[in-house]
């Protein structure tokens, strides 16, 4: 696919596609990194803001605890929460999300995960943008 897309999903009035990230993505709450990865995707979709889906082992083993929320979005699929045990022992829940199998047409975000930073009280570098 053109200009780095590595798929193209849902309508015309709502489209979805996922390209690789550019170089390292890293996740940090203050100076601590929560996640890193030269393999990160950015999935954009509609008119929302772009989202980064990481390798699941970017973030620290034991990092991530699978809670029971669930939601379904017709373009991608079911998505899996975690809640995310932050360094200073307090844990930010639900804050990070997975699709363990999505639809046909967004196989290349298995195996990521996406976080609202806000919740962790983090920041992208750089801003996917």
């Amino acid at each position: 696919m053109p200009d780095g897309i590595l798929e193209r999903a849902g309508t015309s009035d709502h489209p979805i596609t996922v390209e690789s990230a550019a170089g390292r993505v890293t996740l940090k709450a203050g100076e601590t990194v929560l996640a890193q990865s030269d393999k990160a995707l950015i999935l954009r979709e509609g008119n929302y803001p772009p989202v980064y889906y990481m390798p699941k082992d970017s973030v620290t083993e034991g990092s991530l605890t699978q809670v029971e929320k669930t939601t379904h979005c017709p373009y991608k699929g079911d998505a899996t929460y975690w809640d995310f045990a932050l360094p200073d022992d307090r844990s930010a829940d639900a804050a990070v999300w997975s699709y363990e199998t999505p639809i046909p047409g967004m196989a290349s975000i298995q195996g990521h995960i996406a976080f609202y930073a806000d919740r962790l009280g983090a920041s992208f570098d750089p801003v996917a943008v």
